[in-house]
């Protein structure tokens, strides 16, 4: 596909996307009384102050000794996603737990998640080089509560079709969760 095609498709997907906005993601403008002006809605703040998108501007190393804090105090594993706005299977990544639940919830109840950018604007090398080589984003970094890496998981296997098999990850999430006394 051309440079040109994937701008076009890129800016009809947005232009479709911000056709199918809620009627309540939109307002009056106080400047042309009853013409509706876009607001993009709030995003949703993650409990522990970290990302849940790759800001470039963000600092991964204290966005992980957060992650670290938080993991021991609540004997959680670290879900690091690397990946950027940029990425269609970033986004797909994040819509599929959304449109999974129980997935979400086996993640959260396992892991702090956090997010590192790789983007042009910010690669992030230093704090990526301490990690296996990136091929492919998104990319998932499994850490234990130290920020040791357990797995560095390439997200391709995970696919199906044009998103992600929900047994495949369920399987992986529970490999990787911590171990837990009975």
């Amino acid at each position: 596909m051309s440079r040109s095609s994937r701008w076009y498709k890129h800016g009809v997907a947005t232009l479709l996307s911000f056709m199918m906005l809620p009627e309540a993601s939109f307002h009056t403008s106080p400047a042309i009384p009853g013409k509706p002006v876009a607001e993009p809605a709030a995003a949703s703040a993650p409990q522990n102050g970290l990302a849940d998108d790759y800001d470039p501007r963000r600092d991964p190393g204290k966005d992980l000794a957060a992650a670290r804090e938080e993991a021991k105090r609540s004997g959680k594993n670290i879900f690091v996603e690397v990946g950027g706005e940029w990425c269609s299977w970033c986004h797909t990544l994040a819509r599929f737990f959304h449109e999974h639940p129980g997935l979400e919830a086996l993640r959260d109840k396992n892991y702090v998640s956090m997010k590192v950018s790789m983007s042009q604007e910010n690669p992030n090398r230093a704090f990526l080089s301490r990690f296996p080589y990136i091929h492919g984003y998104p990319h998932i970094l499994i850490l234990d509560a130290e920020g040791n890496l357990i797995r560095s998981q390439p997200t391709s296997v995970l696919e199906d079709g044009r998103s992600y098999n929900a047994k495949r990850f369920q399987k992986f999430l529970e490999q990787f969760a911590p171990k837990r006394s009975a």
